[in-house]
């Protein structure tokens, strides 16, 4: 029986004695993810290729990345330390950290809402699990941020951040971790929705954008806070962004400065619960995205 047929088998509960399809299950939507993890050989030459198709005939390939995402850092860099007054040699890896863990972020979001899509013509004709597409997105943007990395490295010693950094800087490894796992169910719960309401896309868009401006990337809540009074009042209400703490606990141990552990309880409170929304979409609507294409 094919993979197709097995996903419309009926099966009976047992409670009621109904027949309910078996593709809408919690059993077929982790068996999805995983079939779509076993197929890694898939996932992951196919990511690779997605970098190499978009750098053909480069001659740094890749690595034009890195230098677009060094440039964006530096410049804003320079000029947020002159108009926050601080210091360059501590902003700008500040700054820096940030930038590439925000690229991984907003990608997943943005091309999260727009993975099936963007696979119509596989989804459609390749016998595969719904989740290679995620597998795939996710393990592209790992590389992105791994060219990226080359930016950090040269930071670290070009200012000096290597003194400052102890054995809590291993928590970026662990937090990185948490980032992919985020990253994984925003796209399967953002790509699903998005796939049906084309409409949430380009809200997403508009969202991301705004996320970007209120997110201290360029900006520091310690500077704000520093000042004192009504402004420092305001930049407490930047912990009302969720992704502020995505982003604090990867770059706090990166950069050499001190880790808050309620932001690492934030995270791990919206993995679970983003997680068990993706569970559930995988498990309602996993059959249907193939018709939604």
């Amino acid at each position: 029986m094919s993979a197709a047929a097995l996903d419309h088998q009926p099966a009976s509960d047992a409670d009621t004695g109904d027949v309910v399809s078996d593709s809408q299950t919690f059993r077929r939507a982790f068996q999805d993810l995983r079939d779509g993890f076993a197929q890694r050989e898939l996932w992951l030459n196919l990511g690779w290729q997605d970098i190499k198709q978009r750098y053909r005939r480069s001659v740094i390939g890749p690595f034009w990345i890195t230098i677009a995402t060094g440039v964006q850092a530096t410049a804003m860099g320079i000029l947020y330390s002159a108009l926050l007054g601080m210091s360059i040699q501590t902003f700008l890896p500040y700054v820096t950290v940030g930038l590439i863990v925000w690229s991984m972020i907003s990608a997943s979001i943005l091309e999260g809402s727009e993975v099936f899509i963007a696979n119509e013509g596989l989804i459609k004709q390749l016998p595969s699990a719904l989740s290679v597409h995620i597998y795939r997105l996710v393990w592209r943007q790992i590389l992105f941020f791994a060219h990226n990395l080359l930016i950090y490295v040269i930071m670290v010693f070009a200012f000096g951040v290597w003194r400052h950094m102890t054995w809590t800087s291993l928590a970026a490894i662990p937090a990185f971790g948490l980032i992919v796992l985020n990253a994984l169910w925003v796209s399967i719960v953002f790509g699903i929705f998005a796939t049906r309401y084309r409409d949430i896309a380009p809200i997403l868009g508009s969202l991301t954008l705004l996320l970007f401006v209120l997110t201290p990337i360029f900006w520091s809540t310690d500077a704000l806070k520093a000042q004192g009074g009504e402004v420092a009042n305001r930049a407490r209400i930047a912990e009302l962004n969720p992704l502020y703490h995505f982003l604090d606990i990867i770059r706090a141990p990166m950069t050499g400065a001190d880790q808050q552990a309620y932001h690492w309880y934030i995270v791990l409170g919206f993995t679970v619960v983003g997680w068990t929304a993706a569970i559930f979409a995988l498990r309602k609507y996993r059959a249907r995205v193939a018709y939604w294409v």
